[in-house]
């Protein structure tokens, strides 16, 4: 009894200790680093002008640097943090862009939004080179495509399930649906050409012994260029008639019109995830000129940047450049 005990205790002791590491190194593996989300926006005392900020700097340290991003379109930033770095633990987050004031934020690590306001840099004032150049009377103009279909007829088809009723069917396909006669199975088929569809096809028995047929296939009811049908038949002969109206589908562009909402120095509008040609119309000095956006969102009065919501509408965001001024 003694030296089972003495042989048994060790192990249980060794085992507990070996069970406590694995749950520990298990644990570690495990756990998940946390991340800080934040979002960064203009500081200004009307919350309607309080607009993302892209491409700002941001950065996370407590003793030594843990991690630093660039905010989105949307102004948002995420910073992963080391595995060390727990809930409570003091960070400094630091927030730099070349058009906005430095801020330094003194702060800890939490579950929270970390939302951020940064305030502008006082524009250099340059030697007067004349007025500023009045931007008013603005508008967006874009297309969408949009798809039509055009009726450019109707096309129909008779087709024969030739049988001869009350033959025993005895087992050689095909048959009746419950098996006791002779039954035959016929096909058709239409085509409504290149670039062209049918639509509202349908397919009926007309002559002979209609209560001893059934559609055996529809390859008709959701139309297309190439629609075909197979008949069965287990009586005499039956005739079947096929119809549907062709369509021709045709794209066109529709031109849409479209007025930004101002704020300050910034126009904002937002645009359908399919709009192209994007141009913006405004007035300079007077004289309408349209100006063609293009992907790299350039203008020469003003500096643009787009951002995609969920539903793959644009955002768009264009702030005037000195020496312009809406009216």
């Amino acid at each position: 009894m003694k030296t089972w005990a003495k042989i048994t205790l060790p192990w249980i002791i060794s085992l507990l200790i070996v069970g406590i590491v694995v749950g520990i190194v298990s644990w570690l593996r495990h756990r998940t680093p946390l991340v800080l989300k934040g979002a960064v926006t203009v500081n200004s005392g009307d919350t309607r002008k309080e607009v993302p900020i892209a491409d700002v700097e941001v950065a996370v340290s407590d003793d030594i640097p843990l991690g630093s991003v660039k905010s989105d379109a949307s102004g948002y930033f995420n910073i992963k943090l080391p595995l060390r770095i727990r809930r409570g633990h003091s960070i400094k987050l630091t927030f730099r862009h070349p058009d906005y004031m430095p801020l330094d934020q003194p702060d800890y690590v939490s579950d929270r939004l970390y939302v951020v306001h940064l305030s502008p840099r006082p524009r250099p004032v340059t030697a007067a080179t004349g007025p500023e150049t009045p931007v008013g009377n603005i508008r967006v103009r874009y297309s969408v495509k949009n798809f039509t279909v055009v009726s450019v007829g109707s096309a129909v088809r008779t087709f024969q399930v030739e049988n001869k009723g009350n033959v025993p069917c005895q087992g050689k396909n095909p048959c009746s649906p419950d098996g006791k006669w002779k039954a035959a199975i016929s096909a058709a088929n239409l085509d409504a050409g290149p670039g062209n569809e049918f639509r509202n096809a349908r397919v009926s028995c007309i002559a002979g012994p209609c209560p001893f047929t059934r559609i055996e296939q529809d390859s008709f009811s959701r139309g297309g260029q190439l629609i075909s049908v197979a008949a069965r038949n287990w009586s005499d002969t039956a005739t079947f008639l096929m119809e549907a109206e062709v369509f021709h589908p045709m794209a066109s562009q529709i031109v849409h019109e479209s007025y930004p909402v101002i704020f300050g120095p910034t126009l904002n509008f937002t645009l359908p995830a399919d709009a192209e040609g994007i141009c913006i119309e405004a007035d300079l000095n007077r004289e309408t000129i349209i100006f063609p956006l293009g992907p790299n969102l350039f203008l020469g009065w003003a500096s643009c940047n787009s951002r995609t919501n969920p539903d793959h509408t644009k955002v768009y965001r264009c702030e005037l450049k000195p020496g312009f001024r809406f009216p």
